[in-house]
């Protein structure tokens, strides 16, 4: 699988599958779940109540239409809140194979990630980038290529480094 790093907007990204860092409600939120559910209108919603009406848990993942976005299906996955004492890094870290198990129930081949639990829910941004790319990097998986898409220029720099060094990443 390659692994991408982009600078960008996740809802803008035009990929089989875009994953949504949730809550456990599944009901829509702030930062990435709320800009997902805003730009891929009401369907995911919907689509959220039906398959999940008692929620998701924390490491766990589950797909729904991806509505008005560029893609066919949003993964949903349940971080854990490190701001709430939710420290299990393996719990991060299911969230990156649980989705890519998803992905490969659904026959996804792109996929674009954001960096689960470096928002708001408080994992520092290297412990975030390292969790992800344990997990992404020796995944056994059908995906061609996974995206994770850095909102802004610092996190984009940090991830870039993550990935390839200091010798940095293009901009895609």
């Amino acid at each position: 699988m390659r692994i991408v790093a982009v600078e960008g907007d996740i809802t803008r990204q035009r990929v089989d599958a875009i994953v949504n860092a949730a809550n456990s409600a599944m009901r829509g939120g702030g930062g990435v779940d709320g800009a997902i559910h805003a730009a891929g209108g009401p369907a995911i919603l919907a689509d959220c109540i039906e398959r999940f009406p008692d929620g998701l848990a924390t490491g766990d993942a589950g797909w729904t239409t991806a509505g008005d976005l560029p893609a066919r299906w949003v993964i949903h996955v349940v971080g854990p809140n490190r701001n709430a004492g939710q420290t299990d890094r393996g719990l991060l870290a299911s969230c990156y194979a649980r989705a890519l198990e998803v992905a490969d129930e659904l026959g996804v081949r792109t996929i674009a990630f954001p960096l689960v639990g470096a928002g708001v829910y408080g994992w520092p941004l290297d412990e975030a980038i390292d969790c992800a790319l344990e997990v992404l990097r020796p995944a056994a998986t059908e995906v061609e290529e996974a995206r994770i898409v850095a909102f802004g220029t610092g996190t984009y720099d940090a991830l870039a480094h993550h990935l390839h060094g200091p010798w940095g990443a293009a901009h895609a």
